[in-house]
């Protein structure tokens, strides 16, 4: 199929219509309408660069830039086409003509410029179905509009050498930047909508904007290759709507100004390799390893077209050294389809992904490399993937990684198990035994894994080892339960500690006892750590604690609030008795009462649960103490009588603070029912001071029991002597507070004995100090009074009765006298109410 060809060129200065153009259309051929004419000029015209001589000489003229161009018009069709200076032969209106550097510029005597353009309908390819960029080396692109008929379509050389010819030595030559610019033209590539910004390539000579467009129709799928328009020569990248431009170094500024992608990849070389795009990196190795070939191979491969796997496969199994992220892609592609490589290519990628050479593997690297094992393991012969199974191992044991998937114990065939084993066991077993470094629970397992795996025998080390395991996986188990540390869902060591207790018995009998031990010390966190991970304790071992740590979340959800019942429950699943194993105790108890002390019933329930000795075994009473004297504050009676038992029960345990709370409490029970020892108020001031910092409800449970005794009718003399003249002002104010309830006036009211008893008490010491008079005084006019105002006449007789036998005829006198203060008191209060009446 013939092509239309279109030339265009400069318009001849003074010739008619020239004023303001940039030049014209010469020949046409058909099929080109003049819709597509008007978007064709702006893609052909040409603009001279900066400082080009008026007449320049034949090698200056020759070394000017060319543009050579391919475009997508707006109706689906195409053009390829060449825009070149050339000089001006003088010709006139009807030839070409000379022409000026631009639009709106002056003219420039002894130089024009001519485009040759090829026009390709929608669907047509190029003649041999060749990329647009083959075409730039062709010999048919002229200068000079032909006389009469168009030329058939232009010729290519055959073959791809046209395009290929020197690419080597030009991606070597371009190696730091290549990489970038790949990078850029596979995005560039993209199937996106023409008219973004373009990818700039600055170059001295337009030939090298021209090769890095050959390399990328190599290195390119062909699709993403034909979606790539381009020009090698622009003054004006910003408005270009080609996807690759090229531009002359002091035009780099201006494209660097206008935001755009640019490249000059003449300047000095990029630090840090350019991009992180490892399909770029790798085909940028590929090239500078001037195996292009690759590229074809590669995209027989399955993937995406740009996936960096396939690529990175295909380098690895021609001897292609890569980094890190290539060897990762390779292996993570292999992974996932261990089905598409033949066995050679298997053996050669993990012969390459193994060697000794290598020294900058990453985590990532060795975790793509695991998954390629174990994707292999049982398809490949063991023969195959041994090295990488040697690999996978060394790594565990000298870069701790816990996160590798570690191969069976058959992964090994012949001398290279027990050339690995030789190795790495010293190592090994040098790390598991060390005390003091510290050494996370992760590593721990892995290191026990890989042991076994190589047939190390560490059983002499495996008691220190799991002693110091088990507390490890309860510290790091509680640091992920502080906030913020992600407490919920599995462990992140929890899937490895599970397969080794599932490998190996003796670790998990062993675990399993230890952990047990551990439990009485700290219940709440081993049950809460078993609530993440459920270990196989199922077995013929005892594990008494650890199956009460389990069992308590179920008894907490089914009994809800009832304590005492899920202690039971708890206690139940231990299998045994608290008076064989007295630590099943404090196990149960730290487990439902981890947080708070038992109520004084709850308690009490406790201390009948076994004898003294298993609570003194277990530690338990301690919270039995906590219980008393954390009931003492609610002001519930019953703690004065746990605290009596305690003390009884356990005379040399409770010392310090606890120990005369509890006597305070006690002494609170016997004020109120018994006959305490002599020396009340001392014994409430001084236990008091040894229980600092006493509560101040279990202070004031003591000062109301005392003074209550104290404003008994049958109290010693001698205690409330003491009182009075201990001169006490925190005990004086307690007395007065009591003294002045409803209760006390109600006695004071209806009991003539009791007024004469308070009498004498508030008038017997008017000098004990400085605090007891005036509240004698008070209580006397405050108090008593009003009570003996309200009684009846034969009452009160009674009452100064009573005074007189009690004490001496001199008392009965001072209450007539006290008495008669009040009588005449409301006898004047009653006439001057009378006066005023009247």
């Amino acid at each position: 199929m013939s092509l239309a060809q279109v030339h265009y060129t400069s318009a001849a200065p003074g010739a008619e219509g020239s004023e303001g153009a940039a030049g014209r259309f010469t020949a046409v051929g058909p099929g080109v309408s003049g819709a597509l004419l008007a978007e064709i000029e702006p893609l052909v015209r040409y603009e001279l660069p900066e400082g080009v001589a008026d007449r320049p000489s034949d090698g200056e003229l020759r070394s000017l830039p060319q543009s050579f161009t391919y475009a997508v018009l707006s109706d689906g069709s195409r053009l390829v086409s060449r825009s070149a200076p050339v000089r001006d032969t003088g010709g006139g209106s009807g030839s070409d003509a000379a022409w000026g550097s631009g639009p709106g510029s002056g003219p420039r005597q002894g130089i024009r410029f001519h485009a040759h353009a090829v026009h390709l309908p929608p669907g047509v390819p190029l003649p041999g179905d060749r990329l647009p960029v083959e075409a730039w080396r062709s010999p048919l692109w002229v200068s000079t509009t032909p006389a009469g008929a168009i030329p058939d379509p232009l010729t290519l050389p055959p073959g791809p050498t046209a395009v290929s010819e020197g690419l080597d030595d030009f991606a070597v030559s371009r190696g730091p930047w290549l990489a970038a610019v790949l990078a850029d033209l596979r995005r560039a590539s993209g199937p996106t909508e023409p008219g973004g910004r373009p990818v700039v390539l600055v170059a001295r000579q337009c030939a090298d904007v021209a090769r890095w467009l050959g390399l990328a129709s190599v290195t390119l799928p062909r699709e993403s290759a034909e979606r790539l328009t381009f020009t090698t020569y622009t003054r004006r990248p910003g408005s270009s709507a080609a996807r690759v431009v090229g531009v002359l170094p002091e035009d780099a500024a201006a494209a660097r100004a206008a935001g755009l992608r640019v490249h000059a990849c003449a300047d000095q070389p990029p630090s840090g390799g350019g991009t992180d795009d490892v399909w770029a990196t790798t085909a940028a190795r590929i090239w500078r390893s001037r195996s292009p070939e690759l590229f074809g191979e590669a995209r027989e491969l399955p993937g995406e077209p740009f996936a960096a796997g396939p690529l990175a496969v295909t380098a690895l199994c021609a001897g292609i050294a890569l980094g890190s992220d290539g060897r990762t892609a390779a292996a993570g592609w292999a992974a996932d389809r261990p089905y598409a490589l033949d066995a050679k290519r298997t053996g050669q990628l993990i012969e390459a992904l193994t060697s000794p050479r290598i020294d900058d593997r990453t985590g990532p690297e060795f975790d793509a490399a695991g998954r390629l094992f174990g994707a292999l393991e049982g398809r490949s012969p063991a023969s195959v993937t041994a090295p990488l199974a040697a690999m996978l191992v060394t790594e565990a044991v000298r870069g701790g990684n816990g996160s590798l998937e570690l191969p069976r114990r058959d992964a090994f065939t012949g001398p290279e198990g027990a050339a690995v084993a030789e190795r790495l066991a010293p190592e090994i077993l040098t790390e598991l035994g060390d005390k003091a470094g510290p050494r996370s629970v992760a590593r721990t397992v892995q290191l026990l894994r890989v042991a076994r795996l190589l047939g190390v025998d560490g059983t002499d080390s495996l008691p220190g080892i799991v002693d110091r395991l088990a507390p490890a996986v309860l510290a790091e188990a509680a640091a992920e339960e502080e906030p913020g540390a992600g407490a919920e869902g599995l462990l992140d060591f929890a899937p490895a500690l599970l397969e080794l207790l599932d490998e190996q018995f003796e670790v998990r009998t062993a675990l399993l006892g230890a952990l047990d031990r551990i439990a009485p010390q700290d219940p709440g966190a081993v049950a809460r750590f078993l609530g993440r991970v459920t270990l196989p304790f199922t077995g013929t071992q005892a594990l008494p604690h650890l199956r009460m740590c389990a069992e308590v979340p179920g008894a907490m959800a089914t009994l809800g609030g009832d304590r005492a019942a899920v202690w039971h429950r708890v206690l139940r699943a231990a299998g045994l008795s608290p008076f064989a194993e007295p630590l099943v105790l404090r196990t149960a108890v730290g487990l439902v009462w981890e947080d708070r002390a038992p109520t004084v019933e709850e308690a009490r329930l406790l201390l009948e649960a076994a004898t003294s000795d298993s609570h003194r075994a277990a530690g338990t009473w301690a919270r039995l103490v906590d219980a008393a004297l954390s009931a003492s504050a609610a002001g519930t009676d019953e703690a004065a009588g746990l605290a009596h038992d305690l003390l009884r029960g356990y005379p040399t345990e409770i010392g310090g603070r606890e120990r005369a709370g509890l006597l305070l409490l006690d002494l609170v029970r016997e004020l109120r029912t018994g006959a305490p020892d002599p020396g009340w108020a001392e014994r409430v001031r001084t236990l008091c001071a040894q229980a600092e910092p006493v509560e101040p409800a279990l202070r004031e449970r003591a000062y109301a029991a005392l003074v209550e005794r104290l404003l008994a009718p049958d109290r010693p003399g001698a205690e409330l002597y003491d009182f009075v003249h201990g001169d006490d002002p925190d005990l004086i104010a307690a007395y007065d507070r009591t003294a002045r309830t409803e209760a006390v006036r109600t006695r004071l009211r209806t009991q003539p004995a009791y007024a004469a008893d308070c009498f004498s008490v508030w008038t017997a010491h008017p000098h004990a100090g400085r605090t007891w008079p005036p509240v004698a005084a008070a209580l006397l006019e405050e108090v008593l009074r009003p009570a003996v105002r309200a009684m009846a006449a034969e009452d009160v007789a009674e009452v100064e009765a009573t005074v007189g036998r009690t004490g001496s005829s001199g008392r009965a006198d001072a209450f007539r006298a006290w008495n008669r203060v009040s009588t005449l008191g409301r006898l004047g209060r009653r006439i001057a109410g009378r006066v005023r009446r009247g």
